[in-house]
């Protein structure tokens, strides 16, 4: 059976970190009053490369559901094809996906949990927060659970989105954004460490021993992203 295929235009384009060349991209469907998908789906662009070769690829949804509209984050990579036309995608122009697409989302009944993220692979998880935590008056569906958002980076200006997580976190008493660097200089008052290391030194001590571990990377899209669910 045929895949629907729609177009996606540029609506805005973000360059979010100089040095990663991290670039967050945000489109409208034409043609779609809504596009339905649960945060933590992905998207499957399509197009034709220099030698004529059609290529796909899947990128998570880095936003909450929001009519006809949906973001994605992106690095270019040195010789990459899809990276490098994303990346240099000017606002009003458009590409074909297909989707949403994969099982990488929120489970019912929600619980506390952890979500932990390096890279582009903070991606669903800001599509996560934001659909918990609205900013646009819509009501918080957090639950009163406990959400922790872990994010590890190398430098102390790779955290993507920072700002974002940081005032969310300032607002809402019952989430919490925590960063760790793996290569730290003396200077960083922060955690340290790989993120994996950080989450097993310092889940909540009530927590310990009762952890329910999903990992579920999203197919060709994101890298080392994973949810912690806690039962209890």
């Amino acid at each position: 059976m045929s895949r629907p295929i729609h177009t996606a235009r540029l609506t805005r384009r973000l360059l979010l970190s100089e040095p990663a060349a991290c670039f967050h991209l945000e489109f409208t469907a034409e043609g779609l009053d809504q596009l339905d998908f649960h945060p933590g789906q992905f998207v499957s662009f399509l197009a034709v490369d220099p030698l004529g070769k059609h290529q796909t690829r899947a990128y998570s949804i880095a936003s909450a559901p929001r009519g006809n509209q949906f973001d994605v984050c992106v690095n270019r990579v040195e010789g990459g094809f899809f990276s490098n036309l994303l990346c240099d995608l000017e606002v009003g122009q458009g590409l074909e996906f297909h989707g949403p697409h994969g099982l990488f989302m929120l489970r019912a009944p929600l619980t506390d949990s952890i979500f932990i993220a390096t890279g582009t692979g903070i991606a669903p998880m800001r599509g996560f927060v934001e659909y918990l935590f609205p900013d646009n008056g819509e009501e918080d569906r957090s639950q009163g659970r406990k959400i922790w958002l872990v994010y590890g980076t190398r430098y102390e200006d790779g955290p993507l989105l920072r700002g974002l997580f940081e005032r969310i976190a300032a607002s809402r008493p019952n989430f919490f954004y925590q960063k760790t660097l793996s290569r730290a200089q003396e200077s960083w008052p922060g955690a340290r460490g790989y993120v994996q290391e950080f989450v097993e030194q310092n889940r909540p001590p009530s927590m310990r021993g009762i952890a329910r571990w999903n990992p579920r990377p999203v197919e060709g899209a994101v890298f080392n992203i994973h949810a912690y669910n806690f039962v209890g």
